[in-house]
């Protein structure tokens, strides 16, 4: 008898359970799809419309431009964070509205004490003037941009200081390019453009702008809470800072010297530049031109971008090449006749052909007095047949080979043989007395520069390194450009030739009676395009290229001026420019022992002013003054303050410094020190008068009006 299979009403109903569950998450799952479905699909673009408004749109988050540093440490450039500041008036309540027009005077007033260039009346009525404004959200409480402080300080005031959301205040962040020196090496470091999201102008701020620019970060707003939040995607990276090789206190002595000369003469423009002999480093390159109104400004940088015949210094580079290879001597005989020559149907002049001319000389005589006859003579005698030798002769001596400097506007020499243009018979005879050639300045320092390097070459160096945080990511060292200009032979004999210039020669009023210096003067004709040389043409050139001392060279200067009045002189007017620089920067090398110089009643401490106290620590630490620097300069950051100094000892005081938005006190510094912190807080300044400030116009702490003139008296210590 077969018996069917027994039912197990248990595992039956387990059965059921579990069937009955995979069911629900099955229907759950159905309801979620659907759900998501319907959402994203049916009223995605309603959900989507509620995100926008919840959410901005991704924006770019600005980083902090990289500074510019000079040699000695100190900032010439800097990006500090300025704001533009406006007020939603349609932000808050009802409450804050009304608190707001009640507040209205005690508003207005704050605002006049922070901003004094504008009345408590204009706030009032600009306020007002907003409530009924259709344009309520950005609505400007303040026309400029403000300093960090300020702005901290419009926090304070009523309704102000509550939450953007409640009490409407948006502050829009930029950062502001400052320059501490004002315009000192202007047009070396730079612009930016008016709107900085374009980036860097000209100078070292556009050929460096990749580094100093950094990169930019993102970030977008979001509304969380009924309140605006920013929320960063990705953080901005700050631009590296470089410091350059220009030293402030060269700049300074250069730009004063040669701003004196051009204003006393009226000229065009005028360059100074001052370069390290034996690592190339730029100390120091001027650049003034003036304008409409006959004011002096660094507009272009004429050094590295302007064209220009050198005239007489170029003499020097076509002497070397005949010396070197081996047609003439320094003390070969030229007969220069009376001071003009005929030269293929043109008339080859000396400066003093009215006076009967020099007669027969020596090479070395010629290039003492600029004889034009000399040197065109030598150079036409030898190379007129094959004037391609001359030319390959100038360019293995580095005159006319592009230096590739990184500026943009650098211009390129252009010395040409008959390879590359037409070659008249007077083209040679007058290209080797600096017509027909043109080179910028630049090119003439660093050939001289060469001489003095005893035949090295070295690369204009305009960046020592670029670090970040203080900290060096990449230094550019020393790059020498050709080995040997010429041989030790030519070297020599040509910086034998150059001293004998300063010493007995033109470039006389470079002389110093503190050391010896050697040089060459250069006066040339501007060209008027298309008019040439003819008479009429009232521009000239004057210009010396020398360097000091001349038994171990330091420094090698240029000094370029274009006149268009009076009696054009290369000595007189750039040699004296030079004996000016010269003599500042040799004073700077004196380090004499306290101890040689003192006797019984000598006071041996040195009179002390009012100033930058870290600056004035590290000297007198160098010439071991007895003070208390060392404890200064483990301080971060610049330190002011006043000293007070016995016969054996300095004791350098911490003075406290008013509020950046208030006038500093300047009674007692130097002119340098004084101009940096006036500068720094947006004031104008006007100097009269030379050693320590013994007045101030505007009384220290008022309230500063960035753009005002603040007139500085200076009294002989």
């Amino acid at each position: 008898m077969n018996k069917g299979k027994r039912k197990n009403p248990i595992k039956d109903r387990a059965i059921w359970v579990f069937g009955g569950f995979i069911g629900i998450f099955f229907l759950m799952g159905a309801v979620v799809l659907t759900k998501g479905f319907w959402i994203s699909v049916i009223e995605g673009s309603y959900w989507r419309e509620v995100s926008a408004r919840q959410q901005s749109p991704s924006q770019p988050l600005k980083p902090m431009r990289g500074n510019i540093i000079s040699s000695d440490g100190k900032l010439m450039a800097s990006s500090l964070p300025e704001y533009k500041l406006f007020i939603d008036l349609g932000a808050g309540t009802k409450e804050k509205d009304s608190t707001l027009w009640a507040d209205i005077n005690e508003i207005a007033t704050g605002l006049n004490k922070i901003f004094p260039d504008k009345s408590t009346q204009y706030f009032k009525q600009h306020l007002l003037k907003g409530r009924t404004s259709k344009q309520k959200r950005y609505y400007p409480l303040y026309p400029y941009r403000v300093s960090y402080l300020q702005y901290k300080e419009v926090r304070k005031l009523p309704v102000l200081s509550l939450s953007p959301n409640r009490g409407g205040v948006i502050a829009e962040p930029s950062n502001n390019r400052k320059k501490p020196f004002g315009s000192l090496a202007e047009r070396t470091l730079g612009d930016l453009f008016p709107d900085q999201s374009l980036g860097a102008k000209n100078g070292l701020e556009l050929t460096y702008d990749s580094l100093l620019r950094g990169v930019d970060g993102v970030m977008h707003y979001e509304q969380i809470n009924r309140r605006r939040v920013e929320i960063t995607d990705r953080k901005a990276i700050d631009g590296y800072d470089i410091v350059t090789t220009i030293n402030v206190d060269v700049q300074d002595i250069a730009e004063k010297a040669l701003m004196d000369k051009v204003k006393e003469i009226g000229a065009v423009s005028g360059v100074a530049m001052v370069m390290d002999v034996k690592t190339g480093e730029i100390l120091a390159n001027v650049n003034l031109l003036r304008n409409s109104q006959g004011n002096y400004t660094e507009a272009n940088n004429i050094a590295l971008s302007s064209l220009m015949e050198p005239g007489s210094t170029f003499k020097t580079a076509s002497i070397m090449v005949a010396l070197e290879d081996g047609y003439t001597t320094p003390d070969d005989v030229v007969d220069t006749g009376s001071g003009i020559m005929n030269m293929y149907g043109s008339q080859m002049r000396d400066w003093n052909y009215y006076k009967g001319g020099f007669g027969s000389i020596t090479v070395t005589k010629g290039i003492e007095v600029s004889s034009n006859i000399v040197v065109s003579k030598i150079i036409d005698d030898h190379y007129k047949h094959n004037p391609q030798k001359f030319i390959d002769g100038l360019k293995r001596m580095g005159m006319g080979v592009p230096l590739n400097l990184g500026f943009q506007g650098e211009a390129k020499p252009v010395i040409r043989g008959p390879k590359e243009q037409y070659f008249a018979k007077t083209t040679l005879p007058w290209m080797s007395i600096g017509y027909g050639t043109q080179v910028p300045p630049v090119y003439i320092l660093n050939f001289y520069n060469a001489i003095a390097n005893n035949g090295t070459m070295m690369k204009p160096l305009f960046v020592k390194s670029v670090s970040k945080a203080g900290e060096i990511i990449e230094e550019f060292p020393p790059q020498v450009v050709i080995e040997k200009i010429c041989s030790d032979k030519t070297i020599s004999q040509i910086q034998t030739i150059l001293e004998r210039v300063v010493e007995h020669g033109l470039g006389k009023p470079a002389h110093s009676p503190h050391f010896r210096a050697s040089g060459k003067t250069g006066t040339a004709q501007v060209s008027q395009g298309a008019a040439g040389y003819k008479s009429g043409g009232r521009q000239h050139l004057v210009s010396f290229c020398g360097y000091f001392p001349s038994e171990s060279p330091q420094y090698t200067c240029l000094v370029s001026i274009v006149i268009d009045r009076g009696s054009p002189s290369g000595g007189l007017m750039a040699g004296a420019v030079f004996k000016n620089i010269s003599e500042r920067l040799y004073a700077r090398r004196l380090r004499g022992k306290l101890e040689e110089a003192k006797d019984s009643t000598a006071i041996f401490t040195p009179q002390v002013l009012r100033g930058d106290l870290k600056e004035t620590a590290l000297v007198l630490q160098h010439i071991g003054v007895p003070s208390n620097s060392q404890t200064l300069l483990n301080i971060k950051g610049e330190v002011w303050g006043k000293p007070q100094w016995t016969p054996v000892h300095v004791t350098l005081q911490k003075e406290k410094q008013y509020a950046q938005n208030k006038v500093p006190n300047v009674h007692g510094m130097g002119a340098k020190d004084a101009v940096y912190l006036l500068k720094q807080a947006g004031l104008r300044v006007q100097i009269s008068g030379v050693g320590r400030v013994t007045q101030q116009s505007i009384t220290p702490g008022t309230m500063v009006q960035k753009g005002t003139i603040i007139k500085l008296t200076l009294n002989s210590l």
